[in-house]
């Protein structure tokens, strides 16, 4: 299994078949950032308490349980915040410095350090940590006393949570590329779901055998390259529906009850997507913002005040959906047409998470490792 980084990935694109799609990965003065729009509205929320940790380089995935959030920085220091307040609930340190993570069912947090070693918290407290056969760098999924965790050339695995014990691990005939980027690894009811190329496969947590698997893009090429169309994080489910973006080609989604297709839309971009009831809402390569009706999947609205601002993975929040840039801005706009309500500022890094929400509290991180909450009013 030979395994692309994102970089490389970016520079063999570009070499092999000049995509659009590549031309949000790095810098070029060609791309001028658009220019924020002047807003006239006054702002409808406000900022309400911040934390500051080490720098995050590495693929975060800010967990929400209940009214916390469960965050890591670079150092290996994991921390759970009281949502309302920012207040420490405890922290700990998993002893060297992080390439995936955070996931936590609230008590239990696991992580992989750059040892590619899988490290698992009880309440700060590290229990126990264990070798992986191959990298990894999607948070692990804790749930049901077990961690489970996505590699890189996508296995999955399965660990007790107490003691470490490997319980399964699912191999899977493999693409003949993967993408050194956060997967997809969530649980619906009973049946964990992971993105296995450009699929989305249904798995029994307990025995780790496949139940279903659903196409979410069907890749066309003329080399490996350009049909790498790995799904990546973060994926979102609402109701029966799990919707993800699969890299470089589509935004779709699955029925996870049925295990079948439910509708798919071509479109570039490598990042993760939000959604709500209503919509599924995702950047592109441009980072022009569309939204497309969860039903059917037809386009609801497309926004371009944002084109080549670098954009983290969108929030849906009510009828707002809410956006990080790489000046560190955070941006909210109506759910309904997708126009800029009003913005506020962070620490002038890049946001480098998709935001997550507890309550009515938003929380977005930075490069430089601000985190940030906010309230609408």
């Amino acid at each position: 299994m030979r395994v692309v980084a994102a970089g490389l990935l970016a520079i063999g694109l570009l070499g092999l078949s000049g995509c659009s799609t590549v031309t949000g990965w790095f810098s070029n003065d060609k791309l001028k950032p658009a220019v924020l729009e002047t807003l006239g509205t006054k702002a409808a929320g406000r900022q309400v308490w911040s934390s500051r940790g080490d720098s995050i380089r590495f693929p975060l995935a800010i967990t929400v349980r209940g009214d916390a959030f469960i965050v890591a920085s670079d150092d290996g220091v994991v921390r759970a915040l009281q949502a309302g307040d920012g207040r420490e609930l405890w922290r700990g340190t998993i002893g060297s410095k992080i390439s995936a993570g955070v996931g936590s069912d609230g008590r239990y947090a696991a992580a992989v350090n750059r040892d590619n070693e899988l490290v698992v918290m009880d309440a700060g407290r590290v229990i126990w940590r264990k070798p992986l056969p191959t990298p990894a760098v999607a948070a692990p999924l804790v749930a049901g006393e077990r961690v489970f965790l996505l590699t890189v050339d996508r296995q999955v695995l399965a660990f007790d949570v107490l003691d470490g014990r490997k319980i399964w691990e699912l191999r899977r005939p493999g693409e003949p590329l993967t993408l050194a980027k956060a997967g997809v690894l969530l649980a619906y009811k009973d049946t964990l779901i992971a993105g296995q190329g450009p699929r989305l496969t249904g798995i029994d947590p307990l025995k780790g055998s496949v139940r279903w698997e659903a196409s979410v893009a069907s890749p066309r090429g003329t080399n490996e390259v350009e049909r790498l169309a790995d799904l990546v994080g973060p994926a979102v489910r609402q109701g029966e529906l799990v919707c993800a973006r699969a890299f470089q080609f589509a935004v779709g989604c699955v029925n996870a009850e049925r295990g079948s297709a439910a509708w798919s839309r071509t479109t570039g971009g490598t990042n993760g997507i939000g959604a709500d009831d209503q919509v599924v809402v995702g950047g592109d390569a441009t980072d022009r913002l569309s939204a497309w009706k969860l039903s059917n999947g037809d386009l609801a609205w497309s926004a371009d005040q944002f084109t080549y601002r670098k954009l983290s993975e969108p929030l849906l929040a009510g009828k707002t959906v809410v956006v990080g840039d790489f000046e560190g801005y955070v941006h909210f706009l109506d759910r309904d047409t997708g126009k800029t309500q009003w913005r506020l500022p962070t620490d002038g890094s890049p946001v480098v998470a998709a935001p997550v929400l507890s309550g009515t509290t938003v929380l977005v991180a930075t490069r430089n490792g601000g985190l940030f909450a906010f309230r609408p009013e």
